[in-house]
């Protein structure tokens, strides 16, 4: 498997053999290949798809592989864009449905000459053009490496991928100290697969993590964000978050969350049962979750010399700078956080007069899931909980009367009644009275 693109025959399976059936895979996806066909090109599925549909699952999306330049496939569909610089490839549109379609890429030792890297031995720029064989040698796991031909119907492995699918173990193909330097983010990506599929890690990848933490830090923070998402919102991020938690690499994307946080690891759990029933997530609760304990540490410190207010502001404000130079949090997910957290002391206090701007609030929802959160990790707010649960379960009569017994409790000063003083009437003076004044 580590030997050079052209020392090897593939391994080539039948549909008897593999029992991947053609009716399974994507018409849009089989249209495409039937098009480059047509046109004198290759055009074989590869990678996840074929991996997930060998394994039984129903792939998220279907990749394509070819001969053809990203160029030459843009001028074959019309309804096509080429994307990216690092990696160029084309994304063809059907409807909704997008095809990737990337073409095959030179081996390594054949396009050192024209492959970009860094000193480190990050690769900058990789758009060398090869054949299917060494194309298969320049993916980074064996068991992303499968090839299947929808025409012949044939599973087409040169890197020992199908023993790895029938091991459950997960290999990069070539030296994993090499294949991380190259990129470290597959680290993240090694992890997902391992918590997605419940594989084995290969050893040489675990003994890489230390080293490949601190070269996380040469990735753009932008690009550090989109990969934390996928690995989060996969549905196994709580098998994740165990395994990277226990790892150098959460120090490195997460300095200051504890490695042990009850909470977080119940914000996966609840990430994960939502993608389950398919109800909506977003990223921005599970970083408000994980950045909360040090904005709270944050907090902590700035309430000696500003108000309440001021403090919890200047706290959000310094956490989510601190995590924006290693995860770039767009600000759409970073002004989510902020209300999150700044809705926290208003729900556990529960001052008659500012409960209905709060659960008017756009994020209103999501701040009561997060106190719900922090109640099931063992936080003294279950009684907060419950009222805003019963809060919400009632008409709008049934709330008044709430709100009423909430006046009720409260000494004066902190929501309840509090007796008005009764003013002097004077009489007025004559001008005043004549509306001169």
């Amino acid at each position: 498997m580590n030997g050079p693109a052209g020392a090897h025959e593939p391994r080539r399976l039948a549909a008897a053999e593999h029992g991947l059936c053609r009716s399974d895979v994507d018409a849009d996806a089989l249209h495409l290949v039937e098009q480059l066909r047509s046109a004198g090109y290759q055009g074989l599925l590869v990678g996840g798809c074929v991996r997930d549909l060998l394994l039984g699952f129903t792939p998220k999306d279907f990749d394509v592989a070819t001969d053809a330049t990203p160029e030459e496939v843009k001028r074959l569909f019309r309804r096509s864009r080429m994307v990216g610089r690092r990696f160029r490839i084309t994304h063809v549109r059907y409807g909704r449905n997008i095809i990737e379609v990337s073409t095959f890429r030179k081996a390594e030792a054949e396009a050192q000459d024209e492959r970009r890297h860094a000193d480190s031995g990050l690769i900058l720029r990789d758009n060398v053009w090869g054949t299917l064989e060494e194309d298969a040698f320049r993916r980074d796991f064996t068991i992303n490496a499968l090839y299947y031909d929808p025409e012949t119907e044939e599973i087409v492995d040169y890197v020992g991928g199908l023993d790895d699918l029938e091991n459950r173990r997960l290999r990069f193909i070539g030296h994993a100290d090499v294949r991380l330097r190259e990129d470290p983010v597959r680290i993240l990506r090694a992890i997902r697969f391992v918590a997605k599929l419940g594989f084995a890690l290969d050893a040489a990848i675990e003994a890489a993590i230390p080293e490949t933490a601190e070269h996380l830090a040469a990735i753009p923070p932008a690009r550090l964000f989109d990969e934390v998402c996928k690995l989060f919102l996969c549905g196994s991020a709580e098998a994740a978050w165990e395994f990277l938690s226990a790892t150098p690499l959460r120090r490195a994307l997460f300095p200051c969350t504890p490695p042990e946080d009850l909470l977080v690891r119940l914000a996966m759990r609840n990430t994960d049962n939502r993608i389950a029933v398919e109800k909506p997530v977003t990223p921005g609760f599970l970083l408000a979750v994980i950045l909360w304990q040090d904005y709270l540490a944050r907090y902590a410190d700035f309430q000696a010399d500003h108000k309440p207010a001021e403090a919890r502001s200047s706290a959000a404000a310094a956490t989510l700078g601190f995590q924006h130079e290693i995860i770039a949090i767009p600000r759409r997910f970073s002004q989510f956080i902020r209300d999150v957290w700044s809705l926290q002391d208003r729900l556990e206090r529960r001052q008659p007069r500012s409960i209905p701007r709060v659960y008017e609030h756009v994020r209103f929802r999501a701040a009561y899931d997060f106190l719900a959160l922090r109640a099931d990790a063992g936080e003294a707010l279950q009684e907060a909980v419950d009222w805003w649960t019963r809060f919400q379960e009632c008409d709008r009569g049934e709330q008044e009367d709430m709100l009423e017994a909430l006046r009720g409790q409260k000494p004066a000063g902190e929501g309840g009644t509090r007796r008005r003083r009764r003013r002097r009437r004077t009489r007025p003076k004559q001008d005043q009275a004549d509306g001169n004044g």
